[in-house]
């Protein structure tokens, strides 16, 4: 009992919660609280198979899968009204009625008969006990509840399907679209120069250089950019390239190769 009261205000806060809350990152942690809860009421009242359920099923690969939906459509996405399935608004409204409808009728027929106990409840072992009342008595709550997991799978493919708004471009509607921005804006026709051209590092954060030795911003990622992880001090190695080069054509020009001085 002093499980139960210490942490039924928990749960019933935690559920509100998840109705109040913006966001669906805290709507999620506020279902593992409630779902962790339940698990160790499962163990107070001598159910070791439900509590391992609880935790390895429910808090383990469900809350888990209602992650992996938060990260298909993000954190901090809103809410959209826009209907990316025809008639999906009419389906939902129908579903919705008929659920009321089956809780109202199953409500109606709720009869509750004397307390038997936990020992009468767990005679042969909790295992077997709770799997014969659920194959026999209870079948088919337990598959309207696998049922509601179905629905809760496809729920999450709807939620991560977008409606493409314009046609996927092909390489040759790319090819052309790269003709008309070298016509109108005069952008570069070809492939951008990848880090490190002409440059004594091949490394990401290194800009191409053009041929007179100026760096080429577009060469770099504007995050790198962003992040003022642009490597610096390639201009004394080219000063010192451009140096090497002029000595050697001087000396070509004056016909020494470095043997000693002779022609």
């Amino acid at each position: 009992m002093i499980a139960f009261w210490t942490l039924a205000p928990i749960m019933v806060l935690a559920a509100l919660g998840i109705l109040v809350v913006r966001k669906a990152v805290h709507a999620a942690l506020l279902l593992a609280v409630v779902m962790i809860s339940l698990a160790i009421l499962y163990a107070d009242l001598d159910a070791p198979f439900l509590f391992a359920v609880q935790i390895i099923v429910y808090t383990g690969a469900i809350l888990m899968l209602f992650l992996f939906v938060l990260m298909l459509v993000g954190v901090d996405s809103s809410d959209s009204v826009v209907e990316t399935i025809r008639g999906q608004r009419v389906l939902a409204t129908v579903g919705g009625l008929l659920l009321g409808l089956i809780l109202v009728i199953g409500l109606s027929q709720l009869t509750l008969g004397s307390a038997t106990g936990l020992d009468s409840a767990n005679e042969g072992g909790n295992i077997p006990a709770l799997a014969n009342i659920v194959f026999s008595r209870y079948v088919f709550a337990f598959e309207a509840t696998s049922a509601l997991l179905i629905t809760a799978a496809v729920g999450a493919m709807v939620l991560a399907h977008r409606e493409r708004l314009t046609p996927k471009q092909s390489q040759a509607d790319l090819a052309a679209k790269r003709v008309r921005d070298f016509g109108d804006k005069g952008a570069h026709l070809g492939p951008l120069p990848a880090p490190g051209v002409y440059a004594r590092h091949n490394a990401v954060d290194t800009p191409a250089l053009l041929p007179d030795g100026t760096p080429l911003e577009s060469s770099l990622s504007p995050s790198i950019r962003e992040r003022g992880q642009v490597r610096e001090g390639f201009d004394d190695d080219i000063d010192k390239v451009v140096e090497q080069l002029e000595t050697e054509q001087d000396r070509d020009a004056r016909g020494d190769h470095g043997l000693g001085g002779e022609k």
